[in-house]
């Protein structure tokens, strides 16, 4: 068995949370993981994020996202509190799963830090790419599903929602900067990340996310009949 890491990216607000319940549901009730299963070819189908996506990474992420302190939390700090979540996340949950074939489902992942640190609070990249190198100790995911939107449409949508985080609650003009470093990175690593248009209905940007889950699972698994 060989485990595969699909991530969902974009900016606040762009659905990825609704699109990863909605690919989870699918893979379920199709019936395709069943066949994967039956197949020798997956063990199972896990859903985690970062950060929060251990039990000591939901620390992290109370401290990253929901702080009770009223000091203010530095950006560098900030960078490190995040590599700090993904090496125990990745070390303690996603190395062990995809070792025992495991279909990972991934709420954000390096990307995202690129994006929001580097692009978003102006951080040093090189420094963003060597702590990210080091956290992730080489792992990248074998797909990286990326919900394009604009900044100012997805903090509406969040907005909606009611309370907002930490990150949620900074200037439009940082999420700006970060919907145009993911349209970047997206741009530099075009064999790995799909862009999926986010400012459309749930049930069209699913039905795209439908079609390359599809494709990539067919050249994975080498399975033509999915």
């Amino acid at each position: 068995m060989q485990g595969r890491l699909i991530v969902f990216e974009g900016v606040e607000g762009c659905g990825k949370t609704t699109q990863i319940a909605r690919s989870q549901a699918w893979l379920l009730e199709s019936g395709l993981l069943a066949e994967l299963q039956s197949q020798g070819k997956v063990s199972r189908l896990v859903v985690t994020r970062e950060p929060g996506g251990t039990e000591l990474c939901q620390e992290i992420r109370r401290l990253l996202l929901h702080p009770t302190s009223q000091e203010i939390l530095q950006d560098r700090t900030e960078l490190l509190l995040y590599a700090a979540d993904r090496a125990q996340h990745i070390a303690g949950f996603l190395k062990p799963q995809l070792a025992q074939g495991a279909l990972v489902l991934c709420d954000r992942f390096t990307d995202s830090t690129l994006a929001y640190q580097g692009y978003g609070r102006g951080l040093d990249r090189a420094l963003i790419d060597q702590l990210n190198q080091i956290a992730t100790h080489g792992l990248t995911s074998d797909l990286t599903l990326w919900l394009n939107l604009e900044a100012a449409a997805g903090l509406a949508r969040a907005k909606s929602r009611g309370m907002n985080d930490r990150i949620e609650q900074a200037a439009l003009s940082f999420h700006q900067r970060v919907q145009q470093g993911f349209t970047e990175i997206a741009q530099d690593h075009p064999q790995r990340i799909v862009r999926i248009e986010g400012d459309r209905s749930e049930t069209e940007v699913f039905e795209d996310i439908q079609q390359v889950l599809q494709k990539h699972l067919q050249q994975w698994y080498k399975t033509p009949t999915l």
